[in-house]
């Protein structure tokens, strides 16, 4: 077989059926054999980029790995973004880019680049394949490492003459990969210690990560802090592990999250941590962190204890696995008083705006589409900044892989592209990218894949004329001063620029554009029933900022309220 072919017959046996590429000369070769056996489906972005955030929002919706092809020099720089992004927040992605020829490798050729080099960093591990008999044996190890332990992006590195030479493929060679041997059993002792500790505990808190999703954690949560009477809360990657709507759930923690939230955790004299690394979004102030409480640290990434925060009970493990292990040991208890606390907190300050504004706030719009969504199945995606804040504080989430943030890497671009991916993985969903416009003009390209490859995707733009998180924090820590946060019309300010909406139709999309606070709820519903993708562009206040806040490297006790 040729290389192009065992590279497709390698997917293939992965259980590869979607993946994301954009051909070039260094990888027409994968291209071609791809289209002949035609079994799998290869959309085309219209930037790399954009596949790769795509092939993100694949694997984010399933927990499948993600595959996203690109051709070399510029096409592999340009996944580096996406690979990135998906290394930050754990999500099981294979890059695989063309290469020149392995005979004018280093010689400066047209479109080369070191791309082990770049990305090594960037992914859980990398592959360069010179020799046409590893190719088989490399695919299926990069499927295994990019899935397994502590899930990421894995990069292979094709070079065009391999892809052209030939040769008679292994497809069943034994996978032995040195220095690569996950732990995901829990150490019988330490779960032990965890489930003492719990049964000790007068105040204890679940602190909920991304991890529980990756481990299909979600279920053995709920037993667990229903069996002990343990309220939860969540980091941003965590949330939909836990149902929102839930008496013992008290939202995201952290930087913009819940005031009660961050009360429960500083009040706590036990926190269960689990599938989270203690993010500086999340600690402020790392040392004074739930100082008063008892930490046990659950993750399947050894690395991860004691990096930010020192823990008294380490548990390495598979977070559905450890938690499995703990529900088994310890035995029901109450913490009536505890939860009735927390709750007098949330009552006292709950989420709020001003819901008497004449003009759009960003919250409305929001709370407004939680009200029509809430209880269907949904799956929302979202760019960085005020929206994504915005978006995790308004919208309930009851499932599991159905909120999708660049969190760790802060990417923006990225919400439109993941939906993408979101709504190939699952057609059986809503998909709605909530964006702020600044994050969406950063990949609206997409709009042509999505209508070229019928792909029904909402985006509700909340569009504000500015980069509304950085302006925020301009009015906070720089007395206001505007420093290239504008990105409107600079001859029509208050004007919405540029024509989302208009931009849609250019490419065949249904759009619609919002100015009066009366319009919103029929326009939410306009966009939901369309069986087409849609834009849906709404006119926001720049004024307004995300709070509660907590600034960067300050405690929960420095909350900015107003």
């Amino acid at each position: 077989m040729k290389g192009a072919e065992i590279l497709e017959e390698a997917l293939w046996r992965e259980g590869v059926d979607i993946m994301f590429g954009y051909p070039g000369g260094a990888s027409m070769e994968i291209h071609q054999a791809l289209t002949r056996k035609d079994r799998i489906r290869v959309v085309l972005p219209r930037h790399e980029q954009g596949g790769g955030f795509a092939a993100q929002g694949f694997a984010r919706a399933t927990g499948k790995v993600g595959v996203a092809l690109a051709t070399s020099g510029p096409g592999a720089t340009n996944l580096a973004t996406p690979i990135a992004d998906a290394k930050l927040d754990s999500i099981p992605m294979v890059a695989i880019t063309g290469q020149v020829p392995t005979t004018v490798i280093g010689r400066d050729a047209f479109q080369e680049c070191d791309v082990v080099g770049f990305s090594r960093t960037l992914t859980k591990h990398n592959y360069m394949v010179t020799d046409i008999n590893d190719l088989a044996r490399v695919v299926k190890e990069a499927f295994h490492i990019a899935r397994t332990g502590r899930p990421g992006p894995v990069l292979i590195d094709i070079p065009k003459n391999v892809q052209q030479s030939y040769a008679i493929p292994n497809f069943n060679e034994p996978m032995d990969i040195p220095g690569y041997k996950p732990t995901s059993e829990p150490n019988p002792a330490q779960i032990r210690a965890a489930a003492q500790a719990i049964m000790e505990s007068e105040r204890p808190v679940l602190y909920i990560g991304g991890g529980c999703i990756h481990s299909d954690a979600s279920e053995v949560l709920i037993k667990l802090a229903e069996k002990c009477d343990i309220p939860a809360v969540s980091t941003i990657m965590g949330i939909g592990a836990f149902p929102a709507r839930h008496p013992l759930f008290f939202d995201m923690l952290g930087m913009h999250g819940a005031v009660y939230a961050n009360y429960a955790v500083s009040r706590a004299d036990l926190l269960i941590a689990a599938g989270v690394r203690f993010d500086d979004r999340v600690t402020g102030k790392v040392s004074e962190f739930a100082r008063h409480g008892k930490i046990i640290h659950i993750d399947v990434d050894a690395s991860e204890i004691n990096k930010n925060k020192p823990v008294q009970i380490p548990i390495v493990a598979d977070a559905r696995l450890a938690l499995d292990a703990i529900l088994a040991q310890v035995k029901p208890a109450q913490h009536r008083a505890w939860v009735a606390d927390i709750e007098a907190e949330k009552k006292k300050l709950p989420f709020r705006y001003d819901t008497n504004a004449s003009e759009i706030l960003p919250q409305y719009v929001l709370d407004e589409l939680n009200n029509l969504i809430e209880g269907k199945n949904v799956i929302v995606t979202m760019g960085v900044g005020q929206h994504q804040m915005w978006a995790a504080q308004w919208l309930r989430m009851h499932q599991p892989r159905t909120f999708m943030s660049s969190s760790g890497l802060g990417s923006m671009g990225f919400g439109y592209p993941s939906a993408l991916g979101a709504k190939l993985a699952r057609p059986d969903y809503e998909v709605i990218d909530v964006d702020g416009d600044g994050s969406f003009i950063m990949n609206i390209q997409e709009l042509a894949t999505a209508y070229a490859e019928n792909i029904a995707v909402k985006a509700l733009i909340l569009n504000n004329r500015h980069l509304g998180m950085v302006v925020q924090w301009e009015d906070r820590f720089y007395e206001s001063k505007r420093a290239q946060t504008f990105i409107g019309d600079p001859r029509n300010p208050e004007k919405d620029y540029p024509d989302f909406a208009g931009i849609a139709k250019a490419c065949n999309i249904p759009g619609r554009h919002v100015t009066r606070k009366t319009d919103v709820r029929a326009a939410l519903e306009e966009m939901l029933a369309a069986k087409t993708p849609y834009v849906l562009d709404v006119s926001v206040m720049y004024t307004e900022h995300v709070l509660p806040m907590i600034p960067a490297g300050k405690t929960f006790a420095d909350t900015i309220y107003e």
